[in-house]
């Protein structure tokens, strides 16, 4: 059986098709993760499912799944179609939180859920020339995703710059928002992102001024933000620096 999914986390297009797989409807599945350029186009609601016996999801379910379906790993879907079936042999089964699939589905939420966090904190824009933008300038961020989570970020970014043209530039797929409507584009690469401004020269000049070489804490900053997302922020290229030269200035400030 064929199973068309319109974006790769594409929740809703799995769900409308779940209660006609769990009924046996095709020994397995393929999965078409449909066009990134159509992210923010009119969509057409799933084709209702054919009626395949009883399935009713547990509370909850929707909002797990709705997660997982946005996790990079290749087999999210086959993991929750194979969870709803012992769900639905077993519907007590939703209530032990110690199963094994339970808890690997929550984890996969879990990380997804960090993506979005982390996504919110770390995007840097750079304000670039733009004559198609309003006022002629539009705002432009690179970041590296590693989850199917630019639908999910989308509402945040445009209610927090809801004044200013900006495009988010990924892999996965891109966001352009012009002060009044959300589109999406496909993936972009690396060098199509503007490169460093005067703005975000002085920015690292105030950063390298506050830092407090008496204050590093870096197992928690490796924490708070991770390694991986450090190629992305412009701050963090002077860590290693900063980090290195700490105990000297530590020690100057302590008069030694």
């Amino acid at each position: 059986m064929e199973l068309p999914l319109r974006h790769p986390s594409d929740w809703d297009g799995f769900s409308a098709q779940l209660p006609a797989l769990l009924a046996g409807a095709g020994a397995g599945w393929t999965h078409d993760l449909g066009a990134q350029a159509a992210l923010f186009e009119a969509e057409p609601e799933p084709a209702a499912a054919p009626h395949a016996g009883p399935w009713t999801p547990p509370p909850g379910w929707d909002a797990l799944g709705r997660s997982v379906a946005m996790h990079d790993d290749d087999s999210r879907y086959a993991r929750l179609l194979a969870y709803a079936r012992r769900l639905q042999q077993a519907p007590g089964l939703w209530g032990d939180v110690l199963d094994a699939d339970r808890r690997h589905l929550k984890a996969m939420a879990r990380q997804v859920g960090r993506e979005i966090h982390k996504m919110h904190a770390f995007v840097r824009f750079r304000e670039v020339a733009d004559p198609t933008a309003a006022g002629g300038r539009r705002h432009v961020a690179w970041f590296e995703p590693a989850h199917h989570v630019l639908r999910a970020v989308a509402p945040f970014f445009v209610r927090r710059f809801a004044q200013h043209p900006w495009a988010i530039l990924t892999p996965r797929g891109c966001l352009h928002w012009d002060g009044t409507r959300l589109t999406g584009a496909g993936p972009a690469q690396r060098d199509q992102a503007p490169a460093e401004d005067a703005g975000e020269a002085l920015w690292l000049t105030y950063y390298r001024s506050i830092f407090n070489p008496a204050r590093v804490k870096v197992a928690a900053m490796k924490k708070e933000m991770p390694v991986r997302y450090w190629a992305q922020l412009p701050e963090a290229q002077l860590i290693d620096g900063l980090l290195r030269d700490a105990p000297r200035r530590e020690g100057q400030m302590r008069g030694v």
